[in-house]
């Protein structure tokens, strides 16, 4: 079990993630060694803000004309979930004021806006927030409402005349209101529900609905400030359709607007006109297609009929670039003189259909090192999708992650990463099954494609590093003595950071097999030696079962002495180092330094050439 500690603190912005390697072994086992990832994820708590809890409050200020449940202040930045947030538990003072406080800690301005006034006003909110567990916090809010600063809606005329001829087709422009403020918009109060005029709320253009004839019409129009309803103006408009004694076609429908897949095929109706002359003569009305090139590209008129002239490709560059919509005019003209015209607007809506499944990338193969943390990219999956919007695409892995597929993939990227452990001696490699997915290819979102790609991921071995032993070459005295063997002297060596155990051999100059090692412990074996005698022995030391295999050398030099024969005064381990020349390096560079008479005859020359042109310049001034 592995439990914090009492006094730990984590934070997720400094450290995200912990590494904890486990050991643990029983008796006559081998050690084992697993390594825990522990994530930090960020959290919160219940902790009101320092302007917030102060014996002041916070301070919030807004123009009086503020529009109505406009949120002026959070009391949390980050409300948590579960929390109560009120303004009306006992104790709190707060009768007096428009303010509205909501459970999740907004405060929103008065249903029916500030006062308009000039001088400054200010209300206080005392404000309590408590969790599910009963924690809490309380804080102030003090809102000062500033005069307003802008400009009043306003007509330049009280009201207006218009004449138009008649024959005006539906949706033309026939004239346009404007109005000076902020954020202007416009509505026809009078009649209630026009039938000849329709207007534009943000530019004030005023269209017809239908083609024109002699009439008069008399439009209440107000305009008003969007954010604050209250400021208005009206004008009167009066309409007066004049007549010309010339009557254009009418045409059924006065408006076309279709929605057509973009596999539609080249021919197809999208609309067919009725048009009547009103002088009778309906075999001599001539249908004209005017717009956008695009549009009149893409579509043509076979007489009365609105037909397609070629794809529609809704993945193509050309028709994304026009939002998807062709815009056209049908001009329908009577013959005679002067010639009439009735124009009836196109709108046609290209609608995406999936036609395409997505494709795998070609040699989807990646290589990581097995010594990669938790969190690693491995590589990218980069799928592709011609429909449009182009390789949008979600990825999956097949069968998840788990102990045989320690991957994952994220879900929009397509990036794989590392969530478990990985070792090159269980697996040298991995073979995912990615699923690639299209979104939004469709008008319907249940139909969508997908497929399969194959994904190698080979794991690089890491090789063992070689052994480091300290010193690297040792000086021994040991005295002979009867008996059992006798140590001499323990190496010192460190193997890898993941613990493997080392192993040691004497490797050159035991050929009389003096010495035997027993780990890393170097022991002599008695003999019949009478004189001094002095051994260099080679030993090798290397870790883990890897191949080609990592080693070091350590040289032991020991002198062994007889038992009979003088022993020097000291028996103690000396160890030799062995001492580097001294580089020298010698650099030269050249200088030059002037004599003292030099400097002093350069100085006066200096000053008499100055005084020379002095002299000069004076005589040529004075002339």
């Amino acid at each position: 079990q592995v439990t914090l500690h009492a006094g730990a603190e984590l934070d997720a912005r400094r450290v995200k993630q912990y590494t904890l390697t486990l050991w643990a072994s029983c008796p006559g086992e081998d050690e084992v060694e697993e390594r825990l990832f522990v994530w930090v994820m960020a959290g919160q708590v219940l902790r009101c803000d320092a302007p917030f809890a102060s014996a002041g409050g916070d301070v919030v200020q807004v123009l009086a004309d503020v529009a109505p449940q406009t949120p002026l202040y959070v009391v949390l930045p980050q409300p948590l979930g579960g929390l109560t947030v009120s303004g009306i538990c006992p104790g709190l003072r707060n009768q007096d004021t428009p303010l509205v406080l909501t459970r999740q800690g907004l405060v929103l301005a008065p249903a029916d806006g500030f006062n308009p006034s000039k001088d400054t006003q200010t209300f206080r909110l005392e404000i309590e927030v408590m969790d599910r567990h009963g924690h809490n916090c309380s804080g102030t809010v003090r809102v000062e409402v500033l005069p307003s600063r802008r400009p009043r809606v306003t007509f330049l005329e009280p009201q207006r005349a218009v004449m138009v001829p008649e024959g005006i087709g539906p949706l033309e422009v026939v004239t346009q209101v404007h109005a000076s403020g902020d954020n202007v918009r416009y509505a026809i109060l009078a009649p209630t529900a026009p039938t000849l005029f329709t207007i534009d709320e943000v530019t004030g253009e005023i269209r017809s609905t239908c083609q024109l004839e002699v009439a008069h019409a008399r439009l209440l129009i107000r305009a008003y400030n969007a954010l604050h309803p209250t400021d208005h103006a009206t004008t009167m408009l009066n309409i007066t359709v004049q007549g010309t004694g010339l009557r254009a076609p009418s045409c059924v429908p006065a408006l076309s607007m279709s929605q057509v897949p973009e596999t539609v095929s080249p021919g197809s109706t999208l609309v067919t006109l009725r048009c009547t002359d009103p002088t009778g003569a309906n075999g001599s009305l001539h249908y004209a297609l005017e717009g956008p090139p695009a549009s009149r590209s893409r579509f043509c008129m076979e007489g009365p009929r609105l037909q397609v002239n070629t794809t529609l490709d809704y993945d193509s560059e050309a028709v994304a670039a026009v939002g998807f919509q062709f815009t056209a005019t049908i001009v329908v003209t009577a013959g005679g003189q002067p010639p009439r015209s009735t124009h009836v607007p196109v709108l046609v809506t290209v609608t995406p259909v999936n036609e395409f499944t997505p494709v795998c990338p070609s040699g989807a193969t990646f290589t990581v090192p097995e010594t990669a943390a938790f969190g690693s990219t491995v590589g990218r999956v980069a799928g592709t999708d011609r429909d449009y919007p182009l390789d949008s695409l979600e990825y999956s892995l097949e069968g998840g992650p788990g102990p045989t597929q320690p991957f994952s993939i994220d879900t929009c990227t397509g990036e794989i990463r590392v969530v478990g452990p990985l070792d090159s001696q269980r697996h040298k490699s991995y073979r995912l099954t990615v699923r690639l997915t299209d979104t939004r290819n469709d008008l319907d979102p249940a139909k969508r494609r997908s497929c399969l790609c194959d994904v190698a991921v080979h794991l690089q071995a890491v090789p063992d590093q070689a052994p480091v032993c300290t010193p690297e070459v040792q000086e021994l005295r040991i005295v002979a003595r009867s008996g059992g063997r006798q140590p001499v002297t323990r190496l010192a060596c460190q193997g890898s950071p993941d613990g493997a155990v080392l192993a040691y051999a004497i490797a050159g100059g035991n050929e009389d097999g003096r010495f035997q090692l027993e780990g890393n412990t170097l022991f002599y074996l008695p003999s019949d030696l009478a004189e001094p005698c002095t051994f260099v022995l080679l030993v090798e030391v290397w870790g883990g079962p890897g191949v080609p295999r990592r080693s070091t050398m350590v040289a032991l030099v020991v002198h062994v002495t007889p038992r009979s024969t003088p022993v020097p005064p000291s028996t103690t381990t000396r160890r030799t180092t062995l001492q580097k020349e001294p580089l020298v390096v010698t650099r030269m560079e050249a200088a030059w330094h002037p004599p003292a008479w030099f400097v002093a005859v350069l100085t006066v020359s200096g000053a008499l050439l100055l005084a020379t042109l002095g002299c000069v310049a004076r005589s040529l001034l004075c002339r």
